[in-house]
């Protein structure tokens, strides 16, 4: 059977919590394998709605989940979230359950850094969710981290944890004092560590293990990403970035399996754009239309409740993404915000300093600078919501469909017309591709 990787394919936020439910509910193991709590799926099954974060979104269906080492861990979180879908239901145990004993910690003192850095850097932050991620990613490639395997030896004799504890307490201490702020209490750390370490460790295991068992049995893998290309450290909109590789490689090094592994690229487009935080945003619409977008797609962060940015659909920067990311096909999602529209407007390339681009150049500067090309369409005033199949669209919005997919040069697979799960179109299963 053939594996599956979902991606974002613009700047998160896309919708794929519901498409990454819809694709568990029929898979057998469900894989994070990159970024940490700053991700936000949002899923609704039946009457219930679930907020995810961290733990991979096939939890909900009882899915064999699995946290990779690509991720970065925020244990206390961890614990928060486990103890709150628990409260609604969702049976979680080291049966359905593991996280990679490799896998980086995220602790309070990467929390106090990324504040700090935020509050001093003023108008020019970068816009994070203040969670700790970034100083994590940097301690893991720094060689200071704690990892989870870790947290068995903080007691252990001769193999402590506390070497590697005062390194990166060393650093920083160092940091910290650059801001006027205190040296870390390295008891109450080594406290809260020793406190959170048994729930953290009932969990942990060499994943990469498991999913070659998995994988050895012929079972559905599904690999879920979290934010979108656009925020690729590599390949996003540098500085205004997240502080991992989001494309869709990253799901073999960040899970442990090889490249042969990742199968259906799937890349999850919604039907307009957003963005959350700073950075360059072309087909931004700060009007009417913009907040009208915003209003009927309920456009605010899972995570942090921020307000999206809207605008029209980029089929320049998607297009990008999808080659970048080498997605086999899209689920468009959210079209149904595009419904009782008279007109919809479509970019399909860039004004730049009076050249034309037919792509997104990579300096921070010219990003800023490039003004989009439009092209128009007509719009539909029948609505599309709930739709399950073509003969339940509008034609104008078939049309639209039809274009988008001509512009960014790949198949749409799935078409999401709601948050509920069924509410689904599929033109091509990605697990029989």
């Amino acid at each position: 059977m053939a594996n599956v990787t979902v991606i974002g394919a613009q700047w998160g936020d896309e919708g794929k919590g519901k498409i990454v439910d819809w694709l568990a509910s029929r898979a057998d193991a469900v894989v994070r394998f990159q970024g940490g709590h700053n991700a936000g799926h949002t899923l609704v099954v039946g009457e219930t709605t679930y907020k995810l974060s961290l733990l991979p979104s096939g939890i909900v269906t009882g899915t064999l989940s699995i946290i990779g080492n690509g991720v970065v861990l925020d244990p206390w979180h961890l614990k928060a979230e486990i103890e709150k879908l628990e409260g609604q239901g969702v049976a979680i145990n080291p049966t359905n359950f593991a996280i990679a004993d490799n896998c980086p910690l995220i602790l309070p003192l990467h929390r106090d850094l990324d504040g700090l850095r935020e509050e001093a850097a003023g108008a020019g932050r970068i816009g994070t969710t203040g969670r700790g991620i970034g100083p994590a990613y940097e301690d893991k490639v720094g060689r200071r981290a704690i990892r989870v395997c870790d947290l068995a030896h903080i007691d252990r004799p001769g193999a402590t944890i506390e070497p590697q504890l005062d390194r990166l307490c060393a650093h920083h201490d160092a940091l910290r004092a650059g801001f006027g702020q205190p040296a870390i209490d390295r008891k109450a750390l080594l406290a809260e560590l020793r406190e959170i370490a048994p729930f953290v460790l009932q969990f942990a295991q060499p994943v990469w293990k498991r999913l070659q068992t998995v994988r050895k049995a012929g079972a559905r893998i599904l690999f879920e990403g979290a934010q979108g290309v656009l925020l690729d450290v590599d390949h996003g909109t540098y500085p205004f970035v997240t502080s991992s590789n989001t494309v869709s490689g990253t799901a073999a090094a960040g899970s442990g399996l090889g490249p042969g592994s990742t199968g259906f690229v799937l890349g999850i487009v919604k039907a307009y754009t957003t963005r959350v935080g700073s950075g360059p945003f072309p087909t931004e619409l700060a009007d009417e239309t913009g907040q009208r977008l915003g209003e009927r797609g309920h456009e605010f962060g899972t995570v942090t409740g921020r307000k999206r940015r809207c605008g029209w659909f980029d089929a320049v920067l998607v297009r990008q993404s999808c080659a970048i990311s080498g997605v086999t096909g899209i689920a468009l999602t959210k079209l149904d915000v595009l419904d009782g529209f008279d007109t919809v407007r479509i970019c399909t390339g860039y004004r730049l300093r009076g050249e034309v681009l037919d792509y997104f150049p990579s300096h921070a500067a010219d990003q800023a600078a490039v003004e989009p090309i439009w092209e128009e369409m007509a719009g539909w005033q029948e609505t599309t919501a709930g739709a399950r199949s073509w003969a339940d669209l509008p034609a104008q919005a078939i049309k639209y469909i039809q274009r988008v997919q001509e512009l960014i040069e790949t198949p749409v697979a799935l078409v999401s017309t709601s948050p509920e799960r069924e509410d689904t179109i599929l033109v091509r299963d990605p697990f029989l591709s």
